[in-house]
């Protein structure tokens, strides 16, 4: 394979496909998951997940009257708990890519009497349809792994920031704690699986979710990475032993 097809190509978990096709392979997977996607958060993470996102939360220090954008906010975990940080003359606008994550984030919040200051966008984390410093915050959990081009991903969410605004990445990561790494692959491979078999009735999609986690880029390389899309003063926080990591940077 030459030069340029490398280029054309990218992982969707262990597998090389066209770049055009991960993006459309990535929606399928959501599609599949998305009723059972809080579920199963639940059960992968014993429930730890919650506390990983209460953190991210405290970590970005929202305030009432600014506008935070959610980006692959998926079923609005993360947005359910910003929108009253924000208050009424605040906005949290809800994004993501898949329809089907979008509408089950829709429903929660309106379920929890979130509403008023809540928009939500269907929208490419590469293509960010939003202007120019437009975000004092920037959250996005659990999903940039998903992304195409992640460059061109951490590239736009720095245009949409405004100048002294934070980017918040919380993401699965690269363990760091002695002996931890062999424990956590045996438990990904083995339970994720059949987990997703039994409750969601999907081995395939979580079988990719462990393989895209282990192609994700490590704790220091993704800094590196948001140091070159323009952030400053960029550092992260290992979570229980590095398995999940919080990136922060800033637009100075």
């Amino acid at each position: 394979m030459g030069a340029s097809d490398e280029r054309e190509v990218t992982d969707f978990g262990y597998q090389k496909v066209p770049k055009a096709e991960k993006a459309r392979r990535v929606r399928e997977v959501f599609r599949s998951v998305a009723d059972k996607y809080d579920l199963m958060n639940d059960l992968m993470s014993f429930g730890v997940h919650r506390l990983w996102k209460h953190y991210a939360v405290l970590l970005a220090q929202v305030r009432p009257g600014q506008r935070v954008l959610d980006l692959a906010g998926g079923t609005g975990d993360l947005a359910a708990r910003i929108v009253p940080r924000v208050g009424p003359r605040g906005e949290v606008v809800l994004a993501d890519i898949n329809e089907a994550m979008l509408a089950v984030g829709r429903e929660r919040l309106t379920d929890l009497g979130l509403v008023g200051n809540v928009r939500y966008v269907q929208a490419d984390a590469q293509n960010l349809p939003f202007p120019d410093d437009y975000f004092d915050r920037v959250t996005i959990a659990f999903g940039l792994r998903n992304v195409t081009d992640k460059d061109a991903a951490l590239r736009a969410m720095h245009r949409v920031l405004k100048p002294g605004g934070e980017v918040l990445v919380l993401e699965f990561s690269k363990p760091r704690l002695p002996g931890l790494r062999p424990l956590y692959d045996l438990y990904s491979f083995t339970a994720l699986p059949a987990m997703g078999r039994l409750v969601a009735g999907d081995a395939d999609s979580y079988r990719y979710l462990a393989e895209s986690i282990r192609m994700h880029p490590d704790q220091d390389t993704l800094l590196r990475m948001m140091e070159a899309a323009g952030f400053e003063r960029c550092r992260y926080h290992n979570l229980s032993g590095g398995i999940v990591a919080l990136h922060r940077g800033f637009k100075l």
